[in-house]
Parts: C-alpha cells; structure tokens; sequence
C-alpha cells in the first residue's frame, strides 16, 4: 500500500472520528444512527492511522504532495 493521504487529510478525519464519537457518548446519536457513526469513526481513524484510503484508489485520488 502507497501512502496517498496527506497530514491535513488524516488531521481531518481524526476530527470527524472524534466529533462523530463524542455526538454518540453524549446520547446525541442513538440507535442505528450511533452504530453507523461509531463504524465510520472507526473507519476514519483506521486510514489515518495507515495513510492510505481505498476509496481514493479507483478515482486515482492523492492528496498527498509530490517532493
């Protein structure tokens, strides 16, 4: 896997994953609306952590700058 996100793109989706977490432990979310959110904060932190999002790979999508 090449790396094909930049550190505003994981920074990003830190922040989402951490603001959808914090809207489902204050019971602002609930249900099935909890669970969607809380797999797709999961599914934000897991890219950030490995630099890589797949669903950029069919679009041929980096935001990752060229040195």
């Amino acid at each position: 896997m090449k790396s094909n996100m930049s550190q505003v793109d994981r920074t990003v989706r830190v922040l989402l994953a951490g603001g959808l977490a914090a809207l489902v432990f204050t019971d602002y979310i609930t249900g099935g609306w909890a669970i969607l959110a809380l797999v797709l904060a999961g599914i934000f932190l897991a890219t950030s952590i490995v630099k890589f999002c797949p669903l950029y790979l069919p679009f041929k999508i980096s935001t990752k700058t060229k040195r």
